[in-house]
């Protein structure tokens, strides 16, 4: 990477999960990288909703039929791939921009691009056609406005990420630490990827906040021994670390509700969560077409649980353990 492309630059970065309470399916976390060619420190953190408002808002509902980035439960209330239409549109039309039109004629093309990988068990092996919700030509037509939105505000969609943790990873990790260790470990996996990437342009990452808690030095310690870590903020709002690594420097912010106030940490949160859905797409399938009459689930715990009790026949004439199924906790 030619890093005298960032000199003088921003580089703003937002993480967040999809999946952290269902008992079905995924946790997933998220993390977008955008660079601003123009930035003014002393404007505080930059609205990209702003600056790219004649193409970005964040309702689903726009007259101006403009892409919706937003908290991600905001963009999806049904458990049917219809209702994935507002996640998609903005999903692709941000990875389009990054990837210059490289091709996604399925859901294992999206999981490479994003970097997620796909268990092994028999209900993630087929996968999906995409776009599931989302007319092709209308994608096409939002990439192109939105390219030429970013190019003429100077911001540049840099990174989109999802990494995941199957059900069976996340029952052997949570076996030896708490779910919120998990989900905070893989938030830092990111932290820590982007300050290697970006090693000498100071990025600027915002982490939805972690359970309401305000003290995250120590945490944060534990991630990087060696790294200087220097207090900026601890308070209702927000908690801000400088952390000094070798020649990495980096400002971490955990704030709650980010993703209503930073752009990148809605697109992360989106990234997540359409990851997760297509994961949940091939897993419904697999048990609908075993037992045809099998409603879908979002895998969230009260429907979850019916879900269980209708597949508990199939999964015992098959030998198969519900530890590679159903979360543990």
């Amino acid at each position: 990477m030619d890093s005298s492309y960032y000199c003088g630059m921003l580089v703003y970065a937002g993480i967040d999960e999809a999946g952290y309470g269902p008992m079905f399916g995924p946790l997933c976390v998220g993390a977008s990288v955008f660079v601003l060619e123009e930035y003014n420190p002393d404007d505080g953190a930059p609205d990209l909703w702003s600056l790219l408002h004649t193409i970005v808002c964040k309702s689903r509902k726009d007259k101006h039929r403009r892409i919706a980035v937003n908290d991600s439960k905001k963009l999806k209330s049904g458990s049917k791939p219809a209702d994935l239409f507002g996640l998609e549109r903005g999903v692709f039309a941000f990875l389009d921009a990054l990837h210059n039109r490289k091709p996604i004629n399925d859901d294992s093309d999206f999981f490479k691009l994003v970097g997620s990988s796909v268990p092994d068990e028999p209900w993630f092996k087929n996968s999906t056609k995409v776009p599931v919700a989302v007319d092709a030509q209308e994608l096409k037509i939002n990439s192109n406005r939105l390219n030429r939105a970013l190019e003429n505000a100077k911001i540049k969609c840099d990174w989109l990420i999802c990494d995941s943790v199957d059900v069976q990873m996340y029952n052997k990790r949570t076996s030896i630490e708490s779910k919120a260790a998990l989900n905070f470990s893989m938030a830092m996996n990111h932290v820590n990827t982007i300050m290697k990437r970006y090693s000498t342009q100071h990025p600027r990452i915002m982490v939805d906040r972690h359970g309401g808690r305000t003290n995250y030095r120590n945490d944060l310690q534990l991630c990087w021994p060696d790294a200087e870590i220097q207090i900026l903020c601890e308070d209702s709002e927000m908690s801000r670390y400088r952390m000094q690594l070798e020649k990495s420097l980096a400002t971490v912010t955990f704030a709650s509700k980010s993703d209503e106030k930073h752009l990148p940490v809605a697109l992360a949160s989106m990234i997540a969560k359409y990851t997760r859905e297509l994961k949940m797409i091939r897993l419904n399938r697999y048990f609908q077409n075993e037992i045809p009459e099998l409603e879908p689930t979002a895998g969230y715990v009260k429907d979850g649980r019916r879900f269980l009790k209708e597949i508990e026949p199939f999964l015992a004439d098959k030998g198969i353990n519900r530890e590679l199924l159903v979360r543990s906790s």
